[in-house]
């Protein structure tokens, strides 16, 4: 009797721990609480963490130098320790972005025979191509607009050609804008978003070269972009198109009346260019890892931040704590706690995708290389975006009214109502913090919606949610440093975060994009 008892309760421990090794590897069915998960987000391992990355030792990280390579590497070393698998199909967590520092480029530039200085008259706001242009023809386009409410190139070809155009957009006689009817002007003449605006409706357009008469900005452009000023960006991204801003002197010996001629035009004078770049070449890494969902697993939410600062300034480090310091180490957080319920049978029924994106603060570089040129998921299995910028500090506008339970939000809104909603209820059934909507006004003159990473997902049609907690004193200066944080606050809008990831991860559906753009 006892050797059959004991034969029993053999057979009973072996099949208890198959039973327990087979839940470790699929998916419990047992109801997971996202809380038990959350809670593993705590201020201590995000400041034990941050207190490194924003050490001296990573040199301000500033992307390309050696602390932005020690970045990286810290990065994929966490990956590895826990356990999350490179996204990459070869194992390699670094997906490599070719970059360039492009200097001031040798441009020869001559009007009705007149030979026009570099700097002193015209100035190169792009990466373009060696090549030249000769011609007897230049278009006057008026302002520059192409809007379903007003166009300035609305039977007007220029396919091929030299386009002149104003800042500014036109008025009607009651005082009203054309483009919005109102008193309230567009982005046609809005300061962040006017000159790119207007270069990429000329580009669409088939313009050759666009000379802007901008005169509000010219010094300032000509002394960021007329110098060697080691302006970074994606290498192969020259464009087809020369854009130059003028000034005043030589939009007037193109045409005269400039200033008032409304009306397009075809100014029939000898034009020559010559344009000859420069640039030094070489590469910086984003880092990828990626938790593979149970059941959708094709479907991938993307958690972001960017993982570069601004380096070594005149001797002294920016270590760049807040920015982006606080996102980045967020992330490595969030992974850590949807990886623990991965191993306890919780694993999410999404994919996730950790992504750390470089050159942010050269331009949105590695995310716009991840979006425009080789993402490693799809666009189209990409569910949403959400991304973490600044996310370890007060403000001064909640500072002074004595806040500190709330964080910006951008975007949540501006592709799917069913974003927002789900943000905001998931925000009063875990957190209940402060949302303050105030950065994602369309009219923000701060643009910040334009000014993170999120925005190369979200030109894509893809939503968005940017967590932010505004800049500070410390904003861009060495004096970001990991002491000025208040980890409380840093664990509290992390563990939001994932909270949120977690219902989109794991909902019966995937969200709905009810606001595409074209």
């Amino acid at each position: 009797m006892k050797k059959s008892l004991l034969i029993l309760a053999t057979s009973l421990l072996i099949f208890s721990c198959g039973s327990t090794q087979e839940k470790s590897a699929t998916q419990s069915k047992v109801p997971a609480n996202p809380t038990d998960y959350a809670n593993s987000i705590t201020s201590d391992e995000l400041k034990d963490m941050l207190y490194i990355y924003a050490s001296d030792e990573f040199e301000g990280r500033e992307t390309g130098q050696p602390g932005q390579k020690k970045a990286v590497n810290y990065l994929k070393d966490h990956y590895i320790d826990m356990g999350i698998p490179s996204a990459k199909s070869d194992g390699d967590y670094f997906q490599s972005v070719p970059l360039e520092i492009m200097e001031t480029p040798k441009v020869d530039l001559t009007f009705d025979n007149k030979q026009f200085k570099a700097i002193d008259d015209f100035v190169s706001v792009s990466t373009a191509k060696d090549g030249n242009i000769s011609t007897n023809e230049i278009v006057y386009a008026g302002y520059g607009i192409h809007d379903d409410a007003y166009s300035d190139y609305k039977d007007l070809n220029v396919k091929g050609k030299v386009v002149l155009i104003k800042s500014g957009e036109p008025k009607s006689a009651d005082g009203n804008y054309l483009v919005t009817g109102t008193t309230e002007s567009s982005k046609w003449s809005n300061f962040r978003q006017e000159y790119a605006s207007k270069r990429d409706v000329a580009k669409d357009h088939g313009a050759a070269a666009v000379l802007f008469y901008y005169p509000e900005i010219y010094s300032m452009f000509a002394n960021r972009f007329g110098r060697s000023s080691g302006r970074m960006s994606l290498k192969g991204n020259a464009d087809d198109m020369y854009y130059f801003l003028i000034n005043t002197e030589l939009a007037t010996a193109i045409l005269e009346d400039i200033d008032t001629n409304n009306s397009t035009t075809t100014i029939n004078k000898p034009f020559n260019l010559q344009y000859l770049n420069a640039s030094n070449e070489f590469y910086s890494e984003n880092v990828a890892a990626f938790l593979k969902g149970t059941e959708k697993p094709n479907e991938v939410i993307v958690i972001s931040a960017h993982l570069d600062h601004e380096g070594v300034k005149d001797g002294e480090i920016y270590n760049g704590a807040d920015d982006d310091g606080s996102g980045t180490i967020a992330i490595l957080e969030i992974a850590e706690a949807f990886k623990t319920a991965a191993k306890n049978g919780h694993g999410p029924k999404r994919s996730i995708l950790f992504l750390h994106v470089t050159g942010e603060e050269k331009g949105l570089l590695g995310s716009r290389y991840y979006t425009d040129m080789e993402p490693i998921i799809p666009l189209e299995n990409t569910v949403a975006d959400l991304n973490i910028d600044m996310i370890g500090r007060v403000d001064p506008k909640h500072e002074e009214a004595g806040d500190d339970n709330y964080l910006y939000l951008i975007g949540s809104d501006k592709l799917s109502t069913e974003l927002h909603n789900i943000s905001e209820d998931i925000n009063k059934k875990y957190i209940n913090m402060n949302f303050d909507y105030t950065y994602n006004d369309d009219n923000d003159p701060n643009r910040f919606y334009y000014r993170s990473d999120h925005y190369n997902f979200a030109k894509n049609n893809i939503p968005v949610i940017f967590y932010f907690n505004g800049t500070h004193a410390d904003y861009h200066k060495p004096s970001d440093t990991p002491d000025k944080i208040r980890y409380d606050l840093l664990e509290n809008r992390t563990r939001l975060i994932f909270y949120t990831a977690w219902e989109l991860a794991n909902r019966d559906n995937r969200i709905v994009v009810d606001k595409a753009t074209e």
